[in-house]
Formats: C-alpha cells, structure tokens, sequence
C-alpha cells in the first residue's frame, strides 16, 4: 500500500530515534552491570528491549507503507558517566520521544492515516510509561540519597 511521503518520513525519523535510544540505553545497561548494579542493569536493558520492539513495529510499517526504512541514521547519543547523569540523559531522550510521537501522530491524522496513528498512539503509551519510570527513579534518588538507592539495585 502506497503510504504519504510525509508520514514515511516522519517514521524514519522517529525510527533513528528509536535505535539510538537503543543504543544509549544499551550502554547504559551495561555500565551498570559492570558496576555491579545488576537490578539497575535488568531496569535498562528492559527498555532497551521496548526501545527495540518499537523500532521493528516501525520498519514494519514504513515497508509495509512501500517505504525504505533507513537504519543507518543515528542521532547523537549522550552517555553518562554516573547514574544520575545516565537518568538524566534518558530522561531527555523519553522526553524527545513523547513530543516526537504526539507530532507523528497529529501528522497521521492530517494526512488520513488512522491505522498507523494507532500505532503511533501505542507506542507513545510506552514512552510515556518509561518517562514515568525514570522520572521515579529519579524521585527516589532524590528522597533516599544516591547511596541507598544503588544499595537497593545490586
């Protein structure tokens, strides 16, 4: 099915976002594992996986749109060095994401494309749950102290 130019495009563009959100959230995993923080590590690496479905529900649609899926486009990546900062960072790029999706999803309706607004909508509850989890990650750093937040993720 020929799709618009325009939503194709906007997919793309939420597609790189996606895969360097995989990326981020990959090394971030990893990190902490290497620090010992294997709770933290499973926490990551677990949106790192959504961050990946949402990256193949995407493809899917762009092809099945009789798009080209480009999967070589990455944006900057911002890796933090310590917990908080990688929270933060993270937070960022959920925060991107929520706006990124809402635009995707207001261009869908524009262009009369409610099958993939749909799917657009279902992944904006995803990245709307990841921001709340960060964001409670983060309040619970702030309440107990960085300390006895990472003692709790070993």
């Amino acid at each position: 099915m020929k799709g618009s130019q325009k939503v194709i495009d906007s997919l793309n563009s939420l597609l790189a976002d996606e895969l360097t959100a995989i990326s981020q959230y990959i090394v971030h995993s990893e990190l902490c594992e290497n620090w010992g923080y294997s709770k933290l590590h499973e926490s990551i690496q677990k949106r790192a996986i959504d961050e990946m479905k949402h990256a193949e529900t995407l493809i899917g649609r762009i092809m099945f749109l009789d798009g080209v899926p480009r999967v070589s486009d990455l944006n900057k990546m911002h890796i933090g060095a310590e917990v908080p900062k990688m929270y933060a960072n993270d937070l960022g790029f959920e925060l991107d994401a929520v706006k990124a999706y809402n635009a995707g999803i207001a261009l869908c309706g524009t262009e009369k494309d409610f099958a993939t607004r749909e799917i657009l909508e279902k992944i904006l509850n995803d990245e709307d749950r990841h921001v709340d989890g960060i964001e409670e990650a983060q309040d619970q750093i702030s309440q107990m102290g960085l300390q006895i937040f990472l003692s709790t993720r070993l």
